[in-house]
């Protein structure tokens, strides 16, 4: 079968940015629009009497993927908004420093910065060089950033600028026995490689449904240990705080119920999960990888520069490759010239195109992709 029809993508667009929002497929959509439908018929039971034991249930989807228990985890909207309520939890203070890379997402790097500015605590961005080191040597320089002050790692499993898998198994051991909170932003993770988050051993883990998964827009999740659960205050004060009626989880109670709001994206991840089993998503996924590295070599011939990563990195169904200078108007060029929507991003004072490649894509995506980068580079 054609994947390509299964979504509801423009088809004279060649969408080759899945990673920025994803792309949901159209029997995920039918079932979250479904979910919508049942709300708006009877707000009241779906609201007040259902949700409850739906959310119960989508909760236990969710963790059974992604290999915790289903009472650790909750939906959030993005995980903007979930690292938002972990640092607004933390008790920082005047002196306490927060460890990360250079590489980390913008959104959740303003939020940090936010919370330091107002607590007295230091927001510590530690360059990365590239091309990244292979893990033991990432691992080691990374480390060396640490001291006394360090209270929390914070770090992307996948980037978003450079699309680099960070061994963030190993850290999180390491900090486990020093003591120090580990934090991973895993927005890339769920859907393009296999997750069991007990083993990974994060202290806190959030991660996007709406990217790889391709579940709807707005459904992510929080992950948290039992030993930090009771550490992480409700961003949103509603009903679960204080409960009349507690559940079984105080860690639920406070997190899942934030007011009046659509849900209906939650309750559609587990359409999603089954959207991939039935089409042999591991097979997908691997054709995927394969294409986006072939994809890089060929535009690395082009612009003569080099990898970001050495040759035994984790492959990715996303890459990103520097151009050559600085380039800011080559997405514009590729999306009205070409029909190509593939983000083109500054990062210290370098361009770099990062390109998806999910189910709906193939071979003749790939070599417009190349095309009109020889036009345009010619």
């Amino acid at each position: 079968m054609d994947l390509r029809q299964l979504f509801l993508l423009d088809p004279a667009v060649i969408y080759l940015n899945h990673g920025s929002f994803g792309a949901c497929p159209k029997p995920v959509f039918q079932a979250y629009q479904e979910w919508q439908f049942q709300l708006e018929r009877h707000p009241m039971d779906f609201l007040d009497r259902r949700a409850p034991g739906l959310m119960a249930e989508a909760r236990a989807a969710l963790a059974e993927y992604v290999g915790c228990e289903a009472d650790d985890l909750v939906y959030f909207p993005n995980p903007t908004t979930a690292i938002n309520m972990v640092a607004r939890s933390l008790k920082l203070g005047t002196g306490d420093e927060i460890l990360t890379t250079d590489h980390e997402y913008g959104a959740v790097d303003r939020a940090w910065r936010f919370i330091c500015n107002r607590r007295g605590a230091r927001y510590i961005r530690r360059a990365v060089p590239l091309p990244i080191p292979e893990d033991e040597g990432f691992i080691e320089y990374f480390w060396s950033g640490l001291n006394q002050h360090t209270r929390v790692i914070f770090i992307s499993h996948i980037t978003s600028p450079t699309a680099i898998k960070f061994p963030v198994k190993e850290l999180c051991a390491r900090a486990r026995e020093a003591g120090i909170i580990t934090i991973v932003d895993g927005a890339h993770a769920p859907g393009q490689i296999p997750l069991n988050l007990v083993e990974l051993g994060a202290d806190i883990y959030t991660g996007a449904c709406h990217k790889w998964l391709c579940a709807p827009k707005g459904a992510s999740f929080l992950y948290a240990r039992p030993e930090v659960k009771d550490i992480l205050e409700p961003l949103v004060v509603s009903w679960g705080w204080d409960a009349e009626q507690p559940g079984i989880s105080r860690f639920v109670d406070y997190h899942e119920w934030q007011g009046t709001r659509d849900i209906a994206a939650f309750l559609s991840v587990p359409a999603a999960i089954e959207f991939q089993r039935k089409h042999q998503w591991d097979e997908v996924r691997h054709r995927c990888i394969e294409l986006a590295a072939e994809t890089r070599d060929r535009l690395l011939n082009i612009f003569g520069t080099t990898r970001l990563t050495g040759p035994h990195a984790w492959a990715l169904q996303m890459a990103a490759v520097e151009l050559p200078e600085p380039n800011r108007d080559l997405q514009r060029q590729l999306r009205e010239a070409h029909s190509i929507e593939v983000p083109v991003h500054q990062w210290h004072n370098r361009s770099y195109l990062r390109f998806s490649f999910q189910g709906y894509n193939d071979l003749a995506d790939a070599n417009s992709l190349i095309d009109a980068i020889q036009i345009l580079y010619a």
